[in-house]
């Protein structure tokens, strides 16, 4: 058990991809979004390849590796998929993300399985997951009403649950009107089949425009979103989010603390043939280490090594807890594909004490990417 990781952790089972790399989890961590429970602030999320757009960026289509995946689901995911999780459920985790597009719903019901099987107690808790893909047919696509009520059902019956605690629209649908979204989020609520709603991928003025239909027509807001960040990707978690948590109380849920593994070092001499930026399917996180920007953030992830080393963490460590500093961060997704790199990744909640904010601004010297709000003009 790590001492106090009740308070800061909570576990985003992703699920593995077609490899020896697999991503498993993403971290949580922050304010609690104002779900109105004690969250960890790492979460486990659950993927599992299934199509091309559940797995890929780019959404490559590659059916070999697919097929491939799905062959070893039963005999050799699920086993990682119940160790991991028990790891980080004794771990003081209590937050599983998952969502109907991962492994086409294999991971929901996957997440669901286990959870039965060790007897959970359900209260215990906190079960999110995403809509927006949810199948081939243009009526199982989007956040139409229909497909947010049926997809809903799909997933819950999935996950043999009740209820989620959070559903999340997984990106923003311009084809369907913010007021039908919202009231759709709205009933499922209402109808017990989710306490909260949040988004993925949204802008500050999306969200906004919910809230502000929300409040118009007496409906329920969103909680909190869902955004990319780590170490080279800081302006919307930064400037864009904070100042809706202010005014409105949505909390930022980030994924990829370690930038799709860039962050890990494991790239600082080259794509080693056993990492995911190997796999055809990631050809464009290939390109992305391989150019000159990418050689540019390699050389400063070895400047930062020594302040790794003099707090007495690894590299990755550093960058979860430098996620986890930020006090408009709810919670991080982690991404480990093996126990030993999730033991690694919790590890990072007893490097938060020592993210201070000389340590910070040591950071930032080396960094040099620093977003300025508006905030920070004017003083």
């Amino acid at each position: 058990m790590l001492p106090e990781a009740s308070a800061y952790l909570s576990l985003h089972l992703i699920g593995p991809k077609v490899s020896h790399d697999l991503p498993w989890n993403h971290l949580f961590a922050g304010p609690p979004c104002h779900v109105g429970r004690e969250v960890s602030t790492s979460t486990e999320a659950c993927w599992l390849p299934g199509g091309p757009e559940q797995n890929c960026p780019h959404f490559a289509d590659e059916k070999a590796e697919i097929e491939r995946a799905q062959m070893v689901l039963s005999t050799f995911i699920y086993p990682v998929a119940e160790r991991l999780m028990t790891i980080a459920y004794e771990s003081g985790v209590n937050l599983f993300d998952t969502a109907e597009v991962y492994a086409a719903g294999k991971a929901e019901v996957i997440l669901g399985s286990i959870i039965k099987k060790k007897g959970w107690r359900r209260s215990s808790l906190v079960i999110t997951t995403k809509l927006y893909w949810g199948g081939k047919a243009e009526t199982e696509r989007g956040l139409s009403r229909k497909h947010i009520i049926e997809g809903l059902k799909g997933s819950l019956q999935r996950l043999q649950l009740e209820y989620v605690d959070v559903v999340f629209a997984n990106r923003p649908d311009s084809n369907t009107p913010m007021e039908e979204i919202v009231r759709a989020m709205t009933h499922v609520i209402n109808q017990g089949m989710a306490m909260y709603w949040g988004t993925s991928r949204w802008s500050a003025m999306e969200i906004m425009e919910a809230y502000s239909v929300a409040r118009q027509f007496n409906m329920i807001p969103p909680v909190c979103e869902q955004a990319e960040y780590h170490l080279f990707q800081r302006e919307k978690v930064e400037v864009q989010l904070p100042e809706l948590y202010h005014k409105i109380g949505v909390g930022a849920m980030t994924w990829s603390p370690l930038a799709c593994g860039i962050i890990s070092g494991k790239y600082g001499n080259g794509v080693p043939e056993s990492s995911r930026a190997s796999l055809k399917c990631y050809q464009w996180l290939k390109e992305r280490i391989v150019s000159e920007e990418g050689r540019k953030q390699q050389n400063k992830l070895k400047d930062l090594s020594p302040i790794a080393e003099r707090l007495g963490c690894t590299l990755p460590q550093l960058a979860v807890a430098w996620c986890l500093r930020n006090e408009g961060v709810s919670s991080v997704l982690l991404g480990s594909s093996t126990p030993e790199q999730l033991i690694e990744n919790l590890g990072a909640i007893q490097v938060l004490p020592k993210m201070t904010s000389h340590v910070v601004n040591e950071i930032d010297n080396i960094l040099r990417n620093k977003p300025y709000s508006k905030k920070d003009y004017r003083s």
